[in-house]
């Protein structure tokens, strides 16, 4: 068993996806300031960082009989403006040394996310193939004990720790619902988070079950890809977008008769495929009851103290637990105020003045108003609130949810092709480049191809946004 006997404050972040990495680069920033830092272990399931981001091929389990973490498919591009979820203290013009889109492939961001950290040395401090099984308190010794297995070896290490960063994302274990007669259902069956690309439904009629992102995103991608016709099933309201032709929504799945999908509108269809887009449930196997976040998927989680400390134990703390419009940058305004708790530059407060706050939040969110604009400005006011108790750089938070509101509306206008529109950036000023092949034609994801100046010179960005 190794200690902290020695003295030193010890940190456990479970994750090394974009949670995980905003804490190393928080905890990374202080110590550049002069700050002597806690010796932190990160502790990664997967080969390399970069959390969902980081594609896998494999679904079910991986190379280790471990469930698979990453829900990302091969041919993802951001479903929200890269203006959006900027660095403050990392530009995508730094980055890549130019403009891009507003709208870039699923391993541009991983290209830019892990190149923020390649600047430092925070690398040192990941285990990677290595799982945390267990995590306990001693309230005696006021020390969380954290069990892990390294998975190429099976080598189990149990050490001790000050305080526990949960950084190990809520979008891994997928909810499945159950639909009568699907066993008599002889096409293709998948949840969202087992979908790694559209290629294969060509010319196949596809049904996904759901009506937020995933299904937004998985239909746009298989009509993209050639499918037959798609149609999306929803239980309480359409998604509502101006859909093309061979696109449509039905109310509510309610049945299977061999492939003949019945729907709550009286309806029925034949279908080749049906993918399940029904989101996720929050769950940390390495937590015992008292310490796991449960519950909906919500803007403001229950016993969350500023969406980040485990109100009824403040050494655990969780970032990026939430539902997110913010995404990027509100896990750094997470991140820094964690660490600024932790080294005690930030006061904890009293029980009685975390529960205060928390009913003032969760009374606000309970009186937001279902609309998309109203969610956005309640998380856009939550991230403000975050960065003026730290020392994270600002940025205008204001033009960020404008930035979020227009997409929203733009998605409303032109679903098939919002993602050719161009936005500035907050941190820069600069105004993204229009990529060169509308979305709906490019089926080439790979970097090598988006950074190239593709079949003709660039377009000037035409379709841009303020």
């Amino acid at each position: 068993m190794s200690s902290n006997v020695n003295g030193n404050k010890r940190v456990a972040i479970i994750g090394a996806g974009p949670s995980g990495m905003a804490q190393l680069r928080a905890f990374e920033s202080a110590e550049r300031r002069g700050i002597e830092i806690p010796e932190l272990v990160c502790f990664e399931k997967q080969a390399d960082w970069g959390g969902q981001w980081n594609y896998s091929w494999r679904t079910g389990l991986d190379e280790h009989g471990e469930p698979v973490h990453s829900s990302m498919y091969r041919n993802l591009w951001s479903n929200g403006p890269k203006e959006g979820l900027e660095f403050a203290d990392y530009s995508f013009d730094e980055h890549f040394g130019r403009p891009i889109s507003s709208y870039p492939p699923r391993e541009v961001l991983w290209d830019y996310i892990a190149g923020r950290l390649e600047q430092s040395d925070v690398r040192k401090y990941v285990r990677f193939t290595t799982v945390v099984r267990l995590v306990t308190f001693d309230e005696a010794t006021q020390l969380f004990t954290v069990t892990s297995e390294h998975l190429p070896t099976g080598e189990t290490t149990t050490e001790e720790f000050d305080n526990v960063v949960v950084a190990s994302g809520h979008f891994s274990f997928p909810f499945v619902p159950t639909v009568d007669g699907i066993e008599s259902f002889t096409g293709f069956v998948t949840h969202a988070h087992d979908f790694r690309g559209a290629e294969a439904l060509a010319g196949k009629d596809v049904l996904v079950v759901g009506s937020s992102y995933s299904a937004e995103d998985i239909g746009s991608q298989a009509y993209k890809m050639g499918a037959s016709s798609v149609t999306a099933a929803y239980r309480t309201a359409p998604m509502g977008y101006e859909w093309p032709e061979r696109f449509e929504e039905r109310q509510g799945l309610e049945r299977l008769e061999g492939n003949t999908a019945f729907f709550g509108d009286g309806t029925t269809k034949e279908v080749d495929a049906l993918i399940f887009c029904t989101g996720y449930v929050h769950k940390y196997p390495f937590l015992p009851q008292q310490f796991a976040l449960s519950g909906p998927n919500t803007l403001y989680p229950e016993r969350l103290y500023r969406g980040v400390v485990w109100h009824d134990n403040p050494g655990l703390f969780y970032v990026g637990a939430q539902d997110q419009w913010f995404t990027f940058n509100m896990f750094d305004a997470q991140a820094w105020y964690v660490r600024d708790l932790i080294l005690g530059t930030a006061a904890m407060p009293t029980a009685a003045e975390r529960e205060r706050s928390m009913t003032e939040w969760q009374t606000r969110y309970a009186n937001t108003a279902a609309a998309a604009a109203d969610q956005i400005r309640f998380q856009g006011d939550y991230v403000r609130d975050l960065i003026r108790a730290t020392d994270y750089p600002e940025f205008d938070i204001d033009e960020v949810t404008e930035i979020f509101i227009s997409w929203y509306m733009d998605k409303k206008t032109n679903i098939m092709g919002y993602r050719d529109y161009c936005y500035r950036s907050v941190m820069t000023g600069t105004i993204a480049t229009k990529h060169h092949t509308p979305w709906i034609e490019e089926l080439d994801d790979s970097l090598e191809r988006y950074l190239s100046p593709g079949p003709s010179s660039r377009e000037p960005a035409t379709a841009s946004r303020p």
